[in-house]
């Protein structure tokens, strides 16, 4: 079982990724781009994925992964219940999506000093 003390290390570690509170949720960002917010109860995290691969993630394990809001589902985007995901999975789920902000250039770097992924 996945816990944000689990993922919340890499909002900061994560190149040019820093932390923000909006309306008492947890974001982490890369400049204006949001790519992992929690839910106000920290039970529920959204977080960035390929718009044309939801579907798919979402069917194949919905008791993890759920569609966003209707309002949201313009954007690259997908939940997951933390409960649900254990530690590795969960931190590889924010690195992928972090990967989807940030230059190729940063995620190549990030996987030379990381060979072994995310931990």
């Amino acid at each position: 079982m996945a816990v944000l003390d689990d993922i919340r290390p890499l909002g900061g570690e994560l190149e040019r990724s820093y932390e923000v509170y909006v309306r008492g949720r947890l974001k982490f960002r890369v400049g204006q781009l949001v790519y992992v917010a929690m839910s106000i109860d920290e039970r529920t995290m959204g977080f960035a994925f390929p718009r044309e691969e939801r579907a798919a993630l979402v069917a194949s394990e919905p008791e993890k992964f759920a569609m966003p809001s209707t309002s949201d589902l313009r954007f690259h985007w997908v939940h997951a219940d933390l409960a649900a995901l254990d530690r590795a999975e969960a931190r590889e789920l924010v690195i992928d999506a972090w990967r989807l902000v940030v230059p190729q250039k940063l995620s190549r770097a990030y996987d030379l000093a990381h060979p072994l992924g995310p931990g």
